[in-house]
C-alpha cells in the first residue's frame, strides 16, 4: 500500500487526478467527498523522480479503484506535469499556482463562502505568463479573482536571481535610483556593473511580484546572504535567524491600486546594520501586509482570510500575521495537516478542477492559457 493522506471534503465532487507542482511535488485524486494525497514527490527533475512520479499516479488510481474524469495541472507549459497531464485522454484543466495554494487550505479546512487569499512564496507561472509570487486573492467555491500583488520589480537574469540574491538587490537599488551606489556594494561580483545597465534599460530583467524575492534583496543589502548556495531560501533562512523582536518602520509601505510597495522599507534599510535591518524588514512587512489585508477585506466585506505559500515556514511572518488580523476581528486560516508550501499544490488543483466539473462548467483550458475560475 502506498502512503497517502486522507482529506474529507465538504461535499462530493467528481473524480479528478491533480498533478501538482514542479518542486516538492505531490499528485492527489479525489473520490467521493474525499482527497487522497501522495507523500511528497520532490522536485520533478530528475528520471528518478520522474519514474517515482509516474507510478505514485498509477498506484492512487488502483488503489482507490478509481477512474479520473479530468486531470488538473499548473499553468506552466514546460512543467513536466503540464505536457503529462496533455498526453492524457482526459479534459486537462489548468490551476494557477497561487490559486491552487488558496485553494488547498479552503480544502482541507473545509471553508465555504467568499475569502481573501494572501498567498506568498518564491514564484508561479501568472495566467499570462507573469511571474507572480506575492498576490491578494479573492476566492469564492472554484472562482478567483486577483484583487492585488506585490509591486513588481525586474529580475535580472530572470531565475538566476532566484539562486543570486544581489540580482534583485541591484534591482531594488535601481528602483530607488541608488545606481550609483552598484560598484561600491558590489563592485566583487562578476558583471554587476553590466547587470545593473540591463536593470535600468530593462534587457533580460523580466518583472517579478514575488515575496521570495523581496527576502532575497533585503538579505543582500544588509550583507547577510549574497548567494542561495543551499537552496532558493538560504537568504531568507539566514536573514529570519538574525531577528529578535520585529519593529515597525511606520513609513515603509504604499498600497496604490492595490499593490503594495515596499520600496520605502528598502530604502530605509541602506542604513541599518543586519540585526537591526532584520527587525525592521519583518516587522515592517508584517505591518504591510496586514494593512493590506484589512484594506482589501473591508472593500469585499470578507471576514476570513486563507493564507498559503513557501514564505509562512517563516515563523516571524506567520505569526506576525496572524496575530495582526486575527486583532482586526478576522478570521484566519492555515494549513493543518499538509505543509503551506507547494506540497498541498495538488489538493489545491483538485479542489477548484472538480468544483467546475460538478458545476458543468464548459470551455475546459489547457496548457498555458488562462485558467478555469479566474478572472483577471
Amino acid at each position: 500500500m502506498m502512503n497517502y493522506l486522507c482529506i474529507d471534503l465538504n461535499r462530493e465532487l467528481p473524480p479528478v487526478l491533480a498533478l501538482g507542482a514542479e518542486q516538492k511535488n505531490t499528485v492527489c485524486l479525489t473520490r467521493a467527498n474525499q482527497a487522497f494525497v501522495s507523500a511528497p514527490i520532490g522536485a520533478l527533475n530528475s528520471p528518478s523522480a520522474i519514474e517515482k512520479f509516474h507510478q505514485t499516479v498509477d498506484s492512487l488510481q488502483q488503489e482507490l479503484a478509481v477512474s479520473p474524469v479530468a486531470v488538473a495541472h499548473d499553468l506552466h507549459p514546460d512543467f513536466y506535469a503540464t505536457r503529462f497531464a496533455a498526453s492524457l485522454e482526459i479534459p486537462a484543466i489548468g490551476v494557477q499556482h497561487h490559486h491552487a495554494h488558496i485553494a488547498s487550505v479552503m480544502a482541507e479546512q473545509r471553508v465555504s463562502g467568499a475569502v481573501i487569499g494572501l498567498a506568498l512564496d518564491g514564484y508561479g507561472y501568472g495566467p499570462t505568463g507573469e511571474a507572480w509570487g506575492g498576490e491578494l486573492l479573492w476566492l469564492e467555491g472554484a472562482n478567483m479573482l486577483r484583487i492585488g500583488g506585490l509591486l513588481p520589480l525586474p529580475q535580472p537574469g530572470g531565475d538566476k536571481a532566484a539562486l543570486q540574491p544581489w540580482r534583485m538587490a541591484l534591482a531594488v537599488l535601481s528602483r530607488l535610483g541608488r545606481d550609483n551606489e552598484v560598484e561600491r556594494r558590489y563592485g566583487d561580483r562578476l558583471h554587476a556593473g553590466d547587470i545593473a545597465l540591463l536593470v535600468r534599460r530593462g534587457v533580460h530583467t523580466p518583472l517579478s511580484s514575488s515575496c521570495g524575492r523581496l527576502f532575497d534583496a533585503a538579505a543582500s543589502l544588509l550583507g547577510v546572504c549574497h548567494e542561495n548556495r543551499l537552496g532558493m531560501t538560504s537568504a531568507a533562512v539566514q536573514l529570519q535567524c538574525l531577528v529578535r523582536h520585529p519593529r515597525v518602520y511606520a513609513q515603509g509601505w504604499r498600497i496604490v491600486d492595490g499593490q503594495l510597495d515596499l520600496l520605502p522599507l528598502f530604502e530605509f534599510l541602506l542604513q541599518c546594520d543586519a540585526r537591526t535591518g532584520a527587525d525592521y524588514f519583518h516587522g515592517t512587512m508584517i505591518a504591510a501586509l496586514t494593512d493590506w489585508v484589512v484594506q482589501a477585506c473591508s472593500e469585499y466585506t470578507v471576514r476570513k482570510v486563507l493564507l498559503a505559500g513557501g514564505c509562512y515556514h517563516n515563523p516571524f511572518l506567520r505569526g506576525g500575521l496572524f496575530a495582526g488580523l486575527a486583532a482586526e476581528g478576522l478570521r484566519v486560516v492555515l494549513p493543518a495537516r499538509l505543509s503551506v508550501d507547494d506540497s498541498a499544490i495538488s489538493l489545491g488543483q483538485a479542489w477548484v478542477a472538480a468544483q467546475h466539473l460538478a458545476a458543468s462548467v464548459n470551455g475546459y483550458q489547457t496548457g498555458a492559457g488562462a485558467p478555469i475560475g479566474v478572472t483577471l
